[in-house]
C-alpha cells in the first residue's frame, strides 16, 4: 500500500478557538511552565528576536519571567554585549542579540532614520549634522569602554555640537541607528554608551531578504499565531514586505483565528503546544511585555473593554500584567525598598481566593527576581468567599 501524503496543519486545523490562540501565543512566548526555546538569555532574546527594553527594569523582568534567572544574572549577560540594547526599530529601545544587532539596524532602522528629516528640523540641524556628531562619538569610544550619556554629550559639546534640549538625544539615537554605538551597561542608575564594533560580538552578515525572513521566522515562532498585520506593526515593515518575509519561512501553518483572520504559526507548535488554556501558569508579567506588546490585535489575550487599563491612552505606557489562562486578568504594580518590595495586584473581577493565592505565588517569582521578600495588598474586587 503507498504510504499516505501527510495532512498540512492548515487542512487538519482550518480555524483556531480564542483559548488555542491564547494557549499557543503563552508557549510560543516562552511563558509555558516547559517546551519550546532555548530559556538562557541569550536564547529567549534570539528566540523572540528582540524585547522592547525603553524601560529596562521591565524587560530584565520580561528575560526573568521566561528563565528563572535574578536581575543581576540579566545585568551580567548584558555587560558582555551577548545581548545588547539599542534601537532596531520603530525608534524605540530593544534587547536584541549582540551578533545580530547591526544587520537588524541596518534593515531595519533605516525606515525610522528616513522619517527623522521633520525632527532634525524641528531641533535645528541636518543630517551632516548628525552623522558629524556619529563620527565624533565614534572617536570618543574608539577605545572600547562603555561612558555615561554625560560623558557622550560633553564630548559632543567639545567637538561644537550643540546637544542642548532634545538635540543630544536625539544625535545619542542616530549614531546608534546608524550602527555606531550602542547603549552599554548601567554605571549605577546612569545609561552608558559603548562602540558597536568593539562592545557586540563577531558580526552576522545578511542580505535583505534573508534579513526579512529571519526577522518573521523570530516572529512567527516567538508570539504565534500571528497576522501578516502584527509582523508589519512591530518590525516596521510594509503590508508587502512582512507578507514576503512570512512566506519566505518554511514550516508554517496558515489557520483562521476565531474571528476569521488568517494567521501563521509555526507547524511545530502546533504539535507541541497545548489545544486549551488549562494547565497554563499564572504570571505576573511586567509592563511592556512582548505578550501584550507583540500584537496589532490584542483581544486574545487581553478583553477590549480592559485595554485602557493596562494601555491608557492607546499607546506609549504599558502597564504590568496578571496573566491566568493565557488572559490578562488584572494589573500590579511595585515599590522597591531596602528590605523587600511592595506590590499592589488590580484584578478587573472578583477573583476567588484560590486564584487569588495562584497569582500571588507569581508575583513572589518576581519579588525573587529581585532578591527581595515581598509583601501583596490587593486593590481591587476580590471575592474570598467565591468557591474556588
Amino acid at each position: 500500500m503507498p504510504r499516505a501524503t501527510p495532512v498540512p496543519h492548515a487542512a487538519r486545523t482550518p480555524r483556531l478557538s480564542v483559548a488555542q490562540v491564547r494557549a499557543l501565543r503563552q508557549h510560543s512566548l516562552l511563558l509555558g511552565s516547559e517546551g519550546a526555546g532555548d530559556r538562557t538569555i541569550p536564547g529567549v532574546v534570539t528566540w523572540l528576536g528582540a524585547l522592547q527594553a525603553q524601560d529596562l527594569a521591565s524587560a530584565v523582568w520580561s528575560l526573568g519571567a521566561r528563565t528563572g534567572s535574578t536581575g543581576t544574572e540579566v545585568g551580567e549577560v548584558l555587560a558582555t554585549g551577548e545581548v545588547l540594547r539599542t534601537w532596531p526599530m520603530r525608534g524605540t529601545l530593544h534587547l536584541v542579540p549582540g551578533a545580530d544587532a547591526r544587520w537588524m539596524l541596518r534593515h531595519l532602522a533605516q525606515r525610522m532614520l528616513d522619517r527623522a528629516g521633520p525632527r532634525r528640523t524641528a531641533l535645528g540641524f541636518d543630517e551632516p549634522y548628525a552623522e558629524r556628531a556619529a563620527d565624533v562619538l565614534g572617536t570618543f569610544l574608539a577605545d572600547g569602554r562603555p561612558r555615561t550619556r554625560a560623558d557622550c554629550l560633553t564630548a559632543l559639546h567639545a567637538a561644537g555640537i550643540d546637544t542642548s534640549g532634545q538635540r543630544g538625544y536625539h544625535l545619542l539615537w542616530h549614531a546608534a541607528a546608524r550602527a555606531v554605538i550602542c547603549v552599554g551597561p548601567n554605571e549605577g542608575r546612569e545609561q552608558t554608551f559603548a562602540l558597536l564594533d568593539t562592545w557586540a560580538p563577531p558580526p552576522v552578515e545578511l542580505d535583505r531578504p534573508t534579513a526579512l525572513a529571519t526577522v518573521a521566522e523570530r516572529f512567527a515562532r516567538g508570539r504565534g499565531p500571528v497576522t501578516e498585520h502584527d509582523l508589519a506593526r512591530w518590525a516596521d515593515l510594509t503590508l508587502t514586505e512582512a507578507r514576503t518575509a512570512l512566506a519566505a519561512v518554511p514550516g508554517l501553518a496558515t489557520c483562521a483565528d476565531d474571528q476569521g483572520r488568517a494567521v501563521v504559526v509555526p507547524e511545530a507548535a502546533l504539535d507541541a503546544a497545548p489545544d486549551d488554556t488549562r494547565g497554563l501558569p499564572a504570571r505576573a508579567l511586567p509592563g511592556f511585555d512582548e505578550l501584550v506588546l507583540g500584537y496589532r490585535d490584542r483581544s486574545a489575550q487581553l478583553d477590549r473593554d480592559h485595554e485602557v487599563l493596562v494601555v491608557p491612552g492607546g499607546n506609549g505606557v504599558f502597564r504590568a500584567t496578571l496573566l491566568l489562562g493565557g488572559r490578562v486578568v488584572g494589573t500590579w504594580g511595585r515599590t522597591i525598598r531596602a528590605r523587600g518590595v511592595a506590590i499592589t495586584a488590580t484584578p478587573f473581577a472578583p477573583l476567588p481566593e484560590r486564584t487569588v493565592r495562584t497569582l500571588e505565588s507569581a508575583l513572589h517569582a518576581y519579588a525573587a527576581h529581585l532578591g527581595l521578600p515581598p509583601t501583596v495588598a490587593w486593590a481591587g474586587p476580590v471575592d474570598a468567599a467565591t468557591p474556588s
